[in-house]
């Protein structure tokens, strides 16, 4: 297990459109998935310790998010083939295991990732309406630790969707890394 910083915002990053598959088998694209206030990315997985220990903060953090019109969207970027944990049978397990209500997409060509210079797990991104990167960084002030501390991502999204920027300094997001494909 490596342990991984994510990188800094790029703020006002607008990726193009993509298309996906969901676990159950459903067609959606990106651009589809934003709800009137905007989207919430997440790159997680199920073998990662630093996602498991915040699964119970993750289900509660996006449907509060719901509650302000903002979707969440999961891609989990792993090599499949490597980390048995990260198969699709693993994953619908922990879907019903953590109660997540937001689609949970596998990335099998790892291209999502690299659109995303996503480095770790968890990594959170919110795109405003506007399809432009506002904040990229961790849950919450107590990152591993399974209760919940400062929630600065809902906190920053309130602002965002408010005046149109986050004020207070977002930090990484820290976790495993993503596992490439040779």
């Amino acid at each position: 297990m490596v342990l991984l910083n994510s990188s800094s915002c790029n703020f006002d990053w607008q990726p193009t459109d993509f298309q996906f598959i969901n676990l159950n088998g459903e067609k959606g694209s990106f651009y589809e998935s934003f709800d009137t206030n905007g989207l919430l990315v997440m790159f997680i997985c199920n073998h990662c310790p630093y996602v498991r220990s915040i699964e119970g903060k993750i289900a509660s953090e996006t449907k509060k998010l719901k509650g302000l019109n903002v979707n969440s969207i999961a891609f989990m970027s792993n090599d499949q083939n490597s980390y048995e944990e990260d198969q699709n049978k693993f994953l619908s397990e922990q879907i019903s295991r953590a109660k997540f209500e937001f689609e949970y997409i596998v990335d099998v060509s790892q291209s999502i990732a690299k659109t995303f210079d996503a480095q770790c797990t968890p990594e959170f991104y919110y795109f405003s309406n506007d399809i432009k990167l506002k904040y990229r960084g961790r849950l919450d002030s107590n990152g591993k630790d399974p209760s919940m501390g400062k929630p600065e991502l809902y906190s920053a999204v309130e602002e965002i969707i408010v005046k149109g920027y986050c004020s207070s300094q977002q930090y990484p997001s820290m976790g495993c890394s993503i596992k490439w494909k040779n």
